[in-house]
């Protein structure tokens, strides 16, 4: 699966008479990059514009070296032959809890440390509490406001991680998933202008500039959020800028958010407790999949819609300013509401479509017709 879908792209760009070069590339002044390292030899290209996409690598922390054997990070675990028995995952973030989650599904007994007070911090309250409660249903045992303070192999194989206040738990693995690193390290950039942050990030202005003239960063060497859909639309936001076809930049504050954990999560725009932050007043409406007939025939009626819009004067919900699923396939209905809150249309504009029945995707709807007072179940 994998290599034919690498396959493609590989195939895509010699169709585009994309000229590849194999090797480690380095950029220096004059918008020269040397090549080196690879099956392409020693190659020195020059262009009018270059872009910067080295992409991340797994942060890693002390006292948890990777070994590729008792210590690893997900790098290594998507590369395992078979699954531990045991495991812990350090981190209880949006990669946490995905390799979590499978593990746990495929057999594995799993238990997840993380620091802050709930796992999924980016999420909404209400969201995270129905994932923590599908985990620990299933078997995952969840430790949050926890740090870890090392591990000491066993002879007979495993290791004995140590967290909190002298607490101990014996696994055949750990999985360190505390987040991504930009790779930025071997860029070169010797006689350039670009500028790198104390965290690693390439320093750019919301056109994906560096402060070399046209040379350009996108992905996750940049401080947005590392995801695959935001790289490609920083990708596009570039190719328009340098056609000078003016494109507006992307708006991190609503792009779409999708955790593949079961149950799946996905987010758009402000949370509860965000709104709130910024002083905007809210109107909230919240439907179950428990109530939705795709979600019974399919046998997942764990899980929640969140629709969350701004109060009008009189008290009644105006634009919606944030919507949040978890449960069966919600990272394939958040589409609509995607659109919703990046048009800026208000409760009553969705709630005028007629949303398709029997479907998991008409809770949506269910929702937003909620906040206009009409609501068909509740």
């Amino acid at each position: 699966m994998i290599d034919g879908l690498f396959g493609g792209l590989s195939g895509l760009l010699k169709r585009r008479k994309v000229t590849m070069f194999d090797g480690i590339g380095t950029l220096h002044a004059g918008h020269v990059v040397k090549i080196a390292g690879g099956a392409s030899g020693d190659v020195e290209v020059t262009g009018t514009h270059v872009i910067l996409a080295s992409g991340s690598v797994p942060r890693t922390i002390p006292g948890f070296e990777v070994d590729g054997t008792r210590v690893i990070t997900s790098d290594e675990l998507l590369s395992l032959q078979e699954l531990p028995k045991s495991a812990v995952v350090i981190g209880g973030g949006a990669i946490g809890c995905e390799f979590a989650s499978m593990m746990s599904d495929l057999g594995t007994e799993v238990t997840i440390l993380e620091a802050l007070p709930k796992i999924l911090p980016g999420c909404d309250d209400d969201i995270t509490k129905i994932v923590l409660k599908s985990f620990k249903d299933r078997g995952i045992n969840v430790r949050t406001g926890v740090s870890v303070n090392g591990h000491e192999p066993r002879k007979s194989g495993g290791t004995t991680v140590k967290f909190g206040d002298g607490e101990t738990v014996d696994v055949d693995t750990v999985v360190v998933s505390v987040g991504r690193r930009p790779l930025s390290e071997n860029l070169g950039l010797e006689g350039t202008a670009v500028q790198v942050s104390e965290r690693g990030h390439v320093v750019v202005d919301p056109w994906c500039r560096t402060a070399e003239p046209g040379v350009y960063a996108a992905g996750d060497l940049i401080a947005t959020p590392a995801l695959a859909h935001i790289g490609f639309a920083e990708g596009i936001l570039v190719i328009q800028d340098i056609l000078g076809e003016e494109p507006v930049p992307v708006d991190y504050g609503n792009v779409p958010w999708c955790i593949y954990c079961h149950p799946e999560v996905s987010f758009v725009g402000h949370s509860e407790a965000s709104a709130k932050e910024a002083g905007i007043e809210i109107v909230v409406s919240k439907h179950r999949y428990s109530g939705n007939g795709r979600a019974l025939i399919l046998g997942e009626p764990e899980g929640m819609v969140k629709v969350i819009a701004e109060k009008r004067p009189d008290g009644t919900a105006g634009r919606l300013i944030g919507v949040h699923m978890v449960g069966p396939w919600v990272t394939e209905q958040l589409g609509q509401a995607y659109l919703a809150v990046n048009w800026e249309a208000t409760a009553d504009d969705v709630a005028k479509f007629i949303q398709p029945h029997p479907t998991l995707s008409e809770l949506f709807g269910e929702s937003v017709l909620a906040l206009t007072g009409r609501s068909l179940h509740g």
